[in-house]
């Protein structure tokens, strides 16, 4: 089964990050990849056993994964893991660690999955693998621009 690992230093404490991260009001303002971010199946806010579905832009997804929390504990860790069966992913689970450091904190974003139909993996997995890498870091860099003080971040209180 394919993984990856991509860190990415950000510059605010991981509080601020983990909630960023997961408020799904805002994740269209930094995801580079998203098209479409909600919460799904009744669930009201990113916590364990939420469910959310992220559907992704042109080339990366015209479909959606639908993703539940098996873990959250704010501000350190979530963990996700598919409960949809869209194209291509057999399956697929994530997890976001957040570390405070001296210059704000580091996001360790760990993924593994399989593909599918089972005959192409040869052929889909590495293909897939290094496209989602690549996204992977850039969505994190993405974020981490969001989060840069001096930011005016839409819908935040500024004092």
């Amino acid at each position: 089964m394919p993984a990856a690992v991509v860190t990415q230093q950000m510059p605010a404490d991981s509080r601020a990050v983990f909630e960023t991260l997961h408020d799904y009001e805002r994740r269209l303002e930094w995801d580079t990849l998203l098209r479409e971010a909600r919460l799904t199946r009744g669930s009201e806010k990113a916590e364990k056993g939420a469910t959310s579905l992220c559907v992704g832009r042109p080339f990366f997804g015209i479909f959606g994964l639908e993703t539940r929390y098996i873990t959250f504990r704010p501000p350190e860790i979530a963990a996700v893991t598919l409960v949809n069966r869209p194209p291509l992913f057999a399956g697929f689970s994530a997890s976001i660690r957040h570390d405070d450091n001296k210059d704000g904190s580091t996001l360790t974003y760990r993924f593994h999955f399989s593909a599918k139909p089972r005959v192409f993996r040869w052929l889909l997995e590495p293909l897939m693998l290094r496209a989602l890498k690549w996204e992977t870091a850039r969505r994190l860099a993405a974020l981490a621009e969001y989060v840069r003080p001096g930011n005016v971040i839409p819908g935040a209180e500024v004092r």
